[in-house]
């Protein structure tokens, strides 16, 4: 998975964890249903100024609902959502402090470059002096100057993309959503504008709450992202807390590769914990408060934690195991293995290509797989 870049706010500077903090946008109790279907169940959510907030989810969970209502494109069916300390509750789409960018772009086919961008602005009653000025900062921004004459169809998609993006930033918006920004762009592009987008956004430090089903994306483009399942977000956290600390399976299992085992707790002695599991053995732990010897735990490690060796650990060392290679896949800067244990369970390991390996561990080997107490998260629900 792809590390978070910090954009917009320094390490130093995260508002969400000062609890005197004044949130900027505030999700209270909202739900909305259509006749008995549930979209959005009672979510409660704060972002903060200059946040770039990713709703990550898969299709149908609620996200897009959620970014709807905040746009005012729907009518919450119950809670209230409040954008600079005021009730949206009766502010129409066209009078709130936000802007929408769509997954389609939605771009005039019949108008240039800059005469997309300058729409919404002359629609206001903006004069054409003025509209236009603040076309040509918008376009410079993002770096489309040469292209104001063309028409969408002379465009890539990288550039249609960042034409939707002027258009929807050109307004300066408080709050900008974006709906599946870069769903329509090819894997390497998608990357490109991923970090455009964080320089864009850094320029400007409009809030950005971005909905997407990509958690590459999301763990990129991030400050702060919430999973949602069933139109409930499930966890709200930074992408280095959502990734090493899920607090559920659904979580560790919906973000990045995760291997889970099922075990029970045998034994709890100061800092460390034994959990027998039917795949690993003995797994040693450092449990977290509340756990109880006989209680039922999962297991999530993830793939990249695990050490590989052809040479067996010392006599002693804990959190080891024994395993064939039945398949390998070559990634160029990582290894991916999928390893048979003894019981026939498959596990998923990946380990990083640094170093040329003359000899690398190949398929039907029998190898050692160890890894430390620390890298185990333990789940209860």
């Amino acid at each position: 998975m792809s590390s978070s870049v910090q954009p917009a706010l320094a390490a130093d500077a995260r508002p969400w964890t000062n609890p005197d903090a004044t949130p900027f946008i505030s999700v209270k109790g909202v739900s909305k249903r259509f006749g008995p279907f549930t979209a959005v169940n009672d979510v409660t959510l704060d972002i903060y100024r200059g946040e770039v907030f990713c709703l990550l989810g898969g299709s149908g969970c609620g996200k897009t609902t959620l970014l709807r209502m905040l746009a005012g494109f729907e009518t919450p069916t119950e809670g209230k959502i409040l954008i600079d300390g005021k009730d949206m509750a009766n502010v129409p789409a066209d009078r709130r402090p936000t802007n929408m960018m769509f997954q389609s772009y939605a771009l005039f086919p019949h108008m240039t470059v800059e005469k997309n961008v300058a729409y919404g602005l002359l629609r206001e009653g903006k004069s054409k002096s003025e509209a236009m000025d603040r076309v040509a900062q918008m376009l410079k921004l993002v770096k489309l100057e040469p292209y104001a004459r063309r028409k969408p169809h002379q465009l890539s998609g990288g550039q249609r993309q960042r034409v939707a993006l002027a258009r929807a930033l050109v307004k300066q918006p408080k709050v900008l959503l974006l709906d599946e920004p870069l769903g329509a762009l090819d894997k390497k592009l998608r990357e490109e504008t991923q970090f455009e987008l964080i320089r864009i956004q850094e320029t400007l430090g409009v809030t950005f709450i971005v909905v997407t089903h990509d958690q590459e994306e999301a763990m990129t483009l991030a400050t702060r992202i919430g999973v949602m399942t069933e139109g409930e977000i499930r966890q709200i956290g930074e992408p280095r807390q959502i990734y090493e600390t899920p607090n559920s399976r659904f979580v560790a299992d919906f973000i990045g590769s995760v291997n889970l085992f099922e075990g029970q707790i045998a034994s709890i002695e100061g800092t460390q914990a034994a959990v027998e599991t039917a795949d690993l053995g003995r797994v040693i732990i450092t449990p977290p408060e509340g756990m109880n010897v006989g209680q039922a735990v999962t297991l999530a490690i993830r793939p990249e934690r695990f050490t590989l060796s052809r040479i067996a650990p010392a006599e002693g060392t804990v959190n080891t195991t024994r395993a064939m290679v039945r398949d390998v896949g070559y990634g160029g800067h990582i290894s991916s293995y999928r390893l048979k244990l003894g019981n026939g369970r498959v596990v998923s390991a990946t380990q990083s290509n640094r170093l040329r390996d003359e000899d690398p561990i190949t398929w039907d080997e029998e190898i050692s797989i160890t890894f430390p107490s620390s890298v185990v998260r333990v789940l209860t629900q």
